[in-house]
């Protein structure tokens, strides 16, 4: 049996396009062959791909809100119209608002995180689902976190939004699995992207030197690494998996 590695002329749809992990994937996936639909609410982000990627990839910008009813119909609509049917999803959008339970703004916290984290997930899945079982070969791989199998404080919305997202994954790997599409799910740890950016470098080194076995923080393209992996049609007996990228945060005990 000869199983492929090759993700040429696949079209795949990355959402949080615009910045981190969702970059690094575009990025990545363009260089490996795929014409790739680039997401994202921040226009100018977007627009930076095109310094990552030679000029005449297959790569087309979509900047849209993820949380408008309309989003997931007008992204599925472009990428018909700029490549074809899709093959691959990769869900890498998502924010975090550290807030606790009594504060003021818990309850607008909690809607955006869960419309942004979860719902615009599912909803896209749903919107592209004709054209991933079309062949069989469907891929989906959503982006949750490590706080998906554990839980920090003050962060509510994001550690509950991010076990949804291992629970989508587990679910919708049950009920698409009998048309060959697989939906796995990613975990990353610690990594240098927008979100932490924040947070300053010192800190950065004494929080991997007591959590991570590798001892750092990881890169946004050591996390893209892993979703091409998943989204490779040799990966076609791989569901359901839910996989930390986590320089070994989520095994240490010491």
């Amino acid at each position: 049996m000869q199983l492929s590695r090759s993700i040429v002329d696949r079209v795949a749809i990355v959402t949080g396009a615009g910045s981190g992990m969702g970059r690094a994937t575009a990025v990545l996936l363009v260089s490996e062959g795929a014409s790739v639909v680039a997401v994202d609410r921040d226009a100018d982000g977007l627009q930076a791909l095109y310094e990552l990627v030679p000029d005449g990839s297959p790569l087309h910008l979509v900047a849209a809100d993820l949380t408008a009813s309309d989003a997931p119909a007008t992204i599925v609509s472009a990428a018909h119209q700029a490549f074809g049917e899709v093959d691959i999803i990769v869900n890498a959008a998502g924010v975090s608002f550290p807030v606790e339970l009594t504060d003021e703004g818990f309850a607008d916290a909690w809607r955006l995180t869960f419309a942004v984290n979860v719902d615009a997930q599912a909803h896209l899945i749903a919107a592209c689902l004709a054209d991933l079982q079309r062949n069989g070969d469907g891929r989906v791989v959503n982006i949750a976190s490590t706080e998906g199998l554990g839980a920090t404080a003050p962060m509510a919305p994001y550690t509950a939004s991010k076990h949804a997202v291992v629970g989508l994954t587990k679910s919708l790997a049950v009920e698409l699995g009998p048309s060959g599409v697989t939906v796995n799910c990613i975990c990353p740890g610690p990594i240098n992207t927008g979100m932490t950016a924040d947070i300053k470098d010192e800190h950065k080194a004494i929080y991997a030197r007591r959590r991570t076995a590798l001892r750092r923080y990881g890169e946004p393209e050591e996390v893209a690494h892993m979703i091409l992996s998943l989204v490779l049609p040799a990966s076609s007996f791989t569901t359901g998996a839910i996989l930390t990228v986590d320089g070994g945060l989520s095994i240490r005990s010491n």
